[in-house]
Formats: structure tokens, C-alpha cells, sequence
């Protein structure tokens, strides 16, 4: 894997695990207007996966192998606006 693939794919710890994200990684269908996948992230739009459900965790893991095929390639946001 290059050095920036593995960086993409590194969980990193929260910075403050008492804190909400205030950042959603939004993953956008490129079939269906207005229908994605939502998931809590830092700034950067790393996913502290330990902290999602186990179902959250395989959509998680479903859209980030199928982006390109179902999904729009991710986009961080503030959550709550869109």
C-alpha cells in the first residue's frame, strides 16, 4: 500500500471521547437523490470505528469498498446540514 493509503486508513483515536462529533462523513448515492450513508467523524473525516454499532460498523466497511460502484467518493461535513 502507498504511504498516503495506509494514512487514509488508519483509525485514529478521539481527541476527547466525552466530546459529540461535530463532523459526519457523508457518503452520497450515485443512484438515488437525497439517499447516502451518515457516519460521525473528526475534522480530518477519520471514523472512530470502536465507537460505531456493529451495524453502523458494516455499513461503514460496505461503503468505503463500494464507492464508485454505489457511492459518491465521501465528503466530511458539519453534521446537521444537509
Amino acid at each position: 500500500m502507498t504511504p498516503a493509503l495506509v494514512d487514509e486508513m488508519t483509525i485514529h483515536p478521539p481527541d476527547d471521547p466525552q466530546t459529540p462529533a461535530a463532523f459526519e462523513l457523508r457518503f452520497d448515492s450515485l443512484f438515488v437523490e437525497g439517499r447516502g450513508l451518515s457516519f460521525p467523524c473528526d475534522a480530518r473525516g477519520a471514523v472512530q470505528m470502536d465507537t460505531l454499532t456493529e451495524r453502523a460498523r458494516n455499513n461503514y466497511l460496505y461503503a468505503r469498498a463500494v464507492v464508485g460502484r454505489e457511492y459518491r467518493t465521501p465528503a466530511v461535513r458539519l453534521k446537521g446540514l444537509h
